[in-house]
């Protein structure tokens, strides 16, 4: 699995919201359309108004590879940058492991715990 997250911030919350409501339909665009794709998420930010938080989820380096040459994808990027961005921070990461937060007696585990 590879995880993208990070945030894409707005001159102010006007165009953060702004951009949330123009982007839903590419949101669910790259979700119903693109195979490997598990999630796909430009949320407002609660706690910073200018603020878009940025998470997605891909089963493989294909299919993330195969967004990057969609037709969602750069809808998604000339619509954003039609809406005022100052600034982004975007990472990827590769995951190896997955497993619930919580245990069986619904205890929060940090560490992982199966086998």
């Amino acid at each position: 699995m590879i995880i993208i997250a990070g945030h894409i911030d707005f001159a102010d919350q006007a165009g953060r919201d702004l951009a949330v409501e123009k982007s839903a339909p590419l949101q669910q665009a790259t979700r119903d359309d693109e195979p490997g794709c598990a999630a796909y998420c430009f949320a407002a930010d609660p706690c910073v108004a200018n603020r878009v938080q940025v998470y997605e989820l891909w089963d493989d380096e294909a299919s993330l590879a195969a967004h990057f040459e969609h037709a969602n994808y750069f809808g998604m990027r000339e619509m954003l940058g039609g809406m005022g961005m100052t600034g982004a921070d975007n990472n990827k990461f590769r995951c190896d492991l997955a497993e619930p937060v919580y245990d069986d007696t619904h205890t929060p585990r940090a560490d992982f715990f199966t086998a």
